[in-house]
Formats: structure tokens, sequence, C-alpha cells
């Protein structure tokens, strides 16, 4: 199991150390010392804690749909000329960027500080681990392992 040293812990979490210093601490996560000493959490408790804390704001928009995977950010840059645009938004610390119509800018009302949600619905996403071997960073041989 991969474990994390507390500064590592804490730019995966977006706290400061001190803030998961304060988490071992308290029991919310659990602190164990790696062969030098320093002190590490556990990966997968790690991911849970993640998980938890990765609450975005609530999708203004919000209705039926099939894609999950929802950002909901604020736009901070926006190019546009008189056909296209490039919308950015900043979805907590993840920057995500959208290249649609000016029209749909306009009928969307997205200004600079306005609040918008990225949805992404793709057949394909690429997951990449530096600790994949093969020439195709799967498992031995190239080979994917499930």
């Amino acid at each position: 199991m991969p474990t994390f040293r507390v500064s590592e812990a804490a730019r995966f979490l977006g706290v400061s150390d001190d803030t998961v210093r304060r988490w071992t601490e308290s029991g919310t996560l659990t602190p164990h010392r790696d062969d030098t000493g320093r002190l590490v959490v556990d990966g997968l408790e790690l991911a849970g804690v993640a998980r938890d804390q990765s609450r975005l704001p609530e999708d203004p928009s919000r209705g039926g749909s099939s894609a999950r995977n929802r950002f909901v950010g604020l736009v901070t840059g926006i190019t546009a000329d008189t056909v296209m645009a490039q919308v950015e938004l900043q979805c907590g610390p993840f920057r995500v960027v959208s290249l649609m119509s000016s029209e749909a800018v306009r009928d969307l009302g997205l200004e600079l500080g306005s609040v918008a949600t990225a949805v992404v619905k793709a057949t394909t996403v690429i997951i990449e681990s530096p600790h994949g071997s093969g020439p195709h960073g799967g498992g031995p041989n190239g080979k994917t392992q499930a």
C-alpha cells in the first residue's frame, strides 16, 4: 500500500501541512512512521478523506443527465472572436477549458467570475500511473490489468 508524507497528502487534499497534522492528531487520518521516521499516511485512507473533503459547490443547473463528471466552478477566462470562444473554469484545484461558439457564451450569460458547470461525457478516459510497467503503462508485457 502506498504511503504519503504530510506535505504530499496536503497537496493532494488542497490543505496545509498543519491541517493534515491536526487530522492525524484528531484521528481523521491514522499517522504512521516510514523507515526514516517521517510521518506518513496510508494511501487508501488518504483517498477516502480526499473523496469526503471534495465537496464542490452545488450544481445550479443540475437536471437529469447521464453525464456523471460535473465540475462546478468559476469562469476565469474567456477568449472570443466573432465565431468561436475558449472558456476557462477553475473548479476547485482543477482548470477546465472548453471550446464553444461565441454565440453559446452569450446565450449562457458567461462572464468572468460567473458560476458555470463543466459536464464531461467521454467514451475514453485515459488513466496514467507512474508505477505502470510495459510499453503502454499496463502490467507485465504491456497487458493492462483490471
